[in-house]
């Protein structure tokens, strides 16, 4: 039986940069949304993340999207994404290239 290779979570993040915030034009790895990945050996990909703010009107349409950014990876077959508060986000959590495209590197 030939094991597929797993994508590694490095990997994970990067296809999840081709999702932006839809409001803010900013990836949601970039943004600090992404508090974790994990890829279990089955191919299932269990991602903790945020959103800006609770009631972000746009929460199932990033969802969508992450689960589409991962769908054509090779092993993967399954994408869980908890949406999680705490901690809650601040822009301390961007990458300093998401506060400089903000005007936001005082933070």
């Amino acid at each position: 039986m030939s094991t597929l290779s797993l994508p590694s979570e490095a990997e994970v993040r990067e296809a999840l940069k081709t999702v932006y915030d839809p409001e803010i034009g900013i990836n949601i790895v970039d943004l600090g949304l992404i508090y974790d990945v994990e890829v279990q050996e089955a191919g299932l990909v269990d991602i903790n993340m945020t959103l800006t703010t609770p009631g972000c009107p746009l929460s199932h349409v990033i969802g969508e999207q992450v689960r589409e950014a991962l769908e054509g990876m090779p092993g993967i077959t399954d994408v869980k994404l908890n949406l999680v508060w705490t901690p809650s986000w601040n822009p301390t959590m961007m990458s300093e290239d998401a506060k400089m495209e903000l005007g936001m590197d005082q933070y």
